[in-house]
């Protein structure tokens, strides 16, 4: 005798209450290529239902039609497959295909097979994200229905799961979003949303927002923030005249009642805000409420008011503090003009200062070197006439203190030009220059200091080869490096200047036998205000001012100064490298 729940029972062929068309119908899968078996599965289930609501079974006769129905029907939510239809392992490829290809998560796999030996149960369990796993010779109608029931189950959980991760996403977005109507409007989705998954039931609602609850409800129009279900058609829907006769009475009515009222398949929920806002929702539920879900309804409309009326305030504070942007930026500006009128007022100061501090230490420095000239020709002069020395030999004393103090005047002629101009745009003026003449004439004014000190100096250099240059800036740096070989060689000493063309290029070299150049001394030997750690040798004195000079002017002829040293005691070579012609 077959055991009680491999006996089908025949359909009963009286007549039966047409079905409602309105109630929910779980849709079903049946994917495999034996005809007999849909024909079974059709008849086994013709009488099954699950919470009210029936199967709509839906067919595919091979793993390729299964792929269209699956594609063409994502709220599918279970499937009776085939293991073994095209090919061995079609039903298992369609699984990768639902689950992977068209990212189909929620519904439920119940692999169905007639040769379980071909595809062992276990391998197959762990594979393939399946959720059942029968032999057609074992899947009777009781066993179908149980298994059946379970995945229905199991999908239903999973949509509810969906579903209130779905609210919450919209809540959480219009949290972050809360500038303008818009996310109001976002909010309301969102409520609508979280109530459908509190409530674990399909609804449809519309969600209303009253700006002046103090008015008659009649009198006072309010505004369609949300629309789901089957009131979808008035989404993109602000005025109320826009809604059905019914659905706008029973809304005002709410306005009227000012409290929640639950029907049996309809509930209005009433909420007014502390600014004086009234929000109503009205739900449209398959099913009757529960006390339950009634106290969570109640519990969930008591936090709109605060949810709506964080909405308006933000909406306040952001306008609130628009306007208070405004008048800092406007502070701003007024403060950022005063404070570049400051700065501008204090660059023209740093720069008188910067120039008072310059021609300072250039009258310091380069009017030293003529009057030392002054003073050595008198010196001499006064000895001579002592001594009772011929007439031209007095003479040619004169006159080499009236050379040199026509050269300081000139000097001094040239700071007050360059004062007038500006420090820090001083230009100079080029014209063809016998460097060599020059650098004679400059030795050759440089060499009392250099008897006094019993040293020697030599020139040599080609004759009238021409360089482009201003000659009295040109003079002012020779001068400046040749009097600095003077004051740091040693009594007795040889100092040598040369002067040589390489390439386009005018070379000057002044060599000297003094104490040398330390890497430290090399590292600073140009900056400004830099003493060695040499001394000079006769005790004269030094500002710091003489190489800095020497680099500007270099500088300004675009060319450039370098200093070499063996080392300390082994004496320094300074070279000067001009361009010969006047560079464009």
């Amino acid at each position: 005798m077959a055991e009680q729940d491999d006996v089908l029972q025949l359909i009963d062929d009286t007549e039966s209450p047409p079905e409602d068309s309105s109630a929910r119908k779980w849709k079903i899968a049946v994917i495999d290529d034996d005809h007999a078996v849909h024909e079974g599965t059709r008849f086994a289930l013709s009488d099954y239902n699950l919470n009210g609501a029936t199967l709509e079974i839906l067919s595919a006769y091979s793993a390729a039609e299964g792929r269209t129905l699956m594609r063409d029907n994502p709220d599918i939510a279970a499937v009776l497959l085939d293991v073994i239809m095209e090919t061995d392992v079609a039903g298992l490829e369609l699984v990768e295909y639902i689950r992977n290809e068209i990212r189909n998560e929620t519904v439920r796999i119940i692999l169905r097979t007639g040769q379980p030996g071909q595809a062992p149960e276990r391998r197959v369990i762990v594979q393939y994200d399946i959720n059942d796993y029968k032999a057609k010779t074992e899947l009777t109608a009781d066993k179908l229905f149980t298994s059946l029931t379970a995945a229905l189950r199991s999908y239903q959980q999973l949509e509810r799961m969906v579903q209130t991760r779905r609210g919450l996403e919209i809540i959480i977005d219009a949290a972050s979003t809360l500038y303008d109507f818009k996310s109001m409007q976002r909010l309301a989705e969102g409520v609508l949303t979280q109530l459908a998954s509190l409530l674990n039931v399909d609804c449809a609602g519309i969600l209303v927002l009253r700006d002046d609850g103090n008015g008659n409800a009649a009198a006072c129009d309010f505004s369609v923030l949300a629309c789901s279900g089957c009131y979808s058609r008035f989404i993109g829907t602000t005025s109320s005249k826009a809604l059905d006769a019914d659905l706008r009475h029973m809304v005002e009515e709410a306005f009227q009642r000012r409290k929640n009222e639950f029907a049996d398949h309809r509930s209005v929920l009433y909420s007014r805000t502390g600014s004086g806002r009234e929000v109503v929702v009205l739900l449209q539920a398959e099913r009757q409420l529960s006390d339950t879900d009634r106290a969570l309804v109640e519990i969930f409309s008591s936090r709109l008011s605060i949810a709506f009326d964080n909405v308006i305030l933000y909406q306040q504070l952001h306008e609130a503090n628009t306007q208070l942007e405004d008048r800092v930026t406007q502070r701003t500006r007024a403060l950022m003009q005063a404070n570049r009128r400051l700065s501008a007022q204090w660059l023209r100061l740093q720069r008188a200062n910067g120039f008072k501090n310059e021609i300072l230490g250039t009258v310091a420095h380069d009017l030293k070197n003529p009057l030392g000239v002054i003073l050595g020709r008198t010196e001499m002069l006064t000895e001579l006439i002592g001594a009772g020395s011929p007439k031209e030999n007095v003479t040619a004393q004169v006159e080499h203190i009236r050379d040199a103090t026509k050269r300081l005047t000139s000097m001094v002629d040239h700071l007050i030009s360059d004062a007038m101009a500006d420090a820090f745009d001083i230009t100079i003026r080029r014209e063809p220059v016998d460097v060599a003449a020059l650098v004679n004439e400059v030795t050759e004014a440089n060499l009392p200091s250099a008897v006094n000190k019993q040293q020697s100096i030599s020139v040599s250099g080609p004759q009238h080869f021409v360089t482009m240059c201003d000659s009295d800036r040109i003079r002012e740096a020779i001068d400046n490096l040749v009097s600095n070989a003077i004051k740091y060689s040693p009594i007795g000493g040889k100092i040598t200047v040369a002067v040589s063309h390489e390439g386009d290029d005018t070379v000057i070299r002044i060599v000297d036998q003094g104490p040398g150049l330390s890497p430290e001394d090399l590292s600073r030997l140009f900056g400004r205000f830099q003493r060695l750690s040499a001394k000079p040798t006769a005790g004269e004195s030094s500002t710091g001012l003489g190489l800095s000079i020497v680099k500007r002017i270099i500088d300004m002829h675009g060319g450039h100064v370098t200093a070499q040293s063996p080392g300390p005691g082994q004496g320094s070579t300074f070279t000067v490298t001009l361009p010969a012609t006047e560079t464009s």
